[in-house]
């Protein structure tokens, strides 16, 4: 990955870009993959390479994704990276705008809807996982009352303490230590509510 900071959002193609479902599975197994390549993408969201292809340019033309050195002796494949730590998407960049406001709401329900089909994955594969996976597994809610700027404190807090053990994790996989160790998502939600 070039940088080691969140990408910033703030224009319309990038948001329309990755506000597609697929490009949005794309980028996460990329994400998680670290470098692939369009055919090794294509077998995990169980699509054509071509159509892969395609999506992952887009993703290129945004900056959302950059080419990567090859990692094969076959300097025929395409190798590509995350171009950024991740991204984010910030409602001062899109307020008062409402083609950016609508935009940014298609990447939450698509991210979302995602978020939702992988922990619903996760329950109907619940018994597959072992005991210490099974019990290892998160599920919480808490329901405290706090203001705007607590909540934004909060969201930071959260977010350096997982940027820490995915760092972490990276590093000790990066110098070899693989065993037993899985894909993990954590999905945090944060907002006011009435009622």
């Amino acid at each position: 990955m070039t940088s080691q900071e969140n990408r910033r959002i703030t224009d319309l193609g990038t948001l329309k870009a990755i506000a597609h479902p697929l490009r949005m599975r794309l980028y996460r197994a990329l994400f998680v993959a670290r470098t692939a390549t369009a055919s090794q993408l294509a077998e995990q969201v169980d699509e054509a390479v071509s159509l892969v292809s395609y999506h992952l340019r887009k993703l290129a033309e945004h900056g959302l994704i950059e080419e990567a050195e090859a990692q094969s002796a076959d300097g025929r494949e395409r190798w590509w990276q995350p171009s950024s730590y991740g991204v984010s998407i910030r409602d001062e960049d899109v307020r008062g705008n409402p083609e950016m406001a609508a935009a940014s709401d298609a990447v939450g329900r698509t991210v979302n809807e995602q978020r939702t089909e992988l922990h619903r994955r996760f329950m109907d594969e619940r018994l597959t996982w072992s005991d210490e996976w099974r019990s290892a597994a998160i599920s919480s809610e808490w329901l405290p009352r706090l203001t705007a700027a607590e909540l934004a404190a909060l969201g930071e807090e959260l977010d350096a303490v997982l940027k820490k053990y995915d760092q972490r994790a990276r590093a000790a996989e990066d110098a070899g230590d693989t065993e037993g160790r899985e894909k993990v998502a954590v999905h945090l939600h944060g907002f006011p509510y009435r009622g």
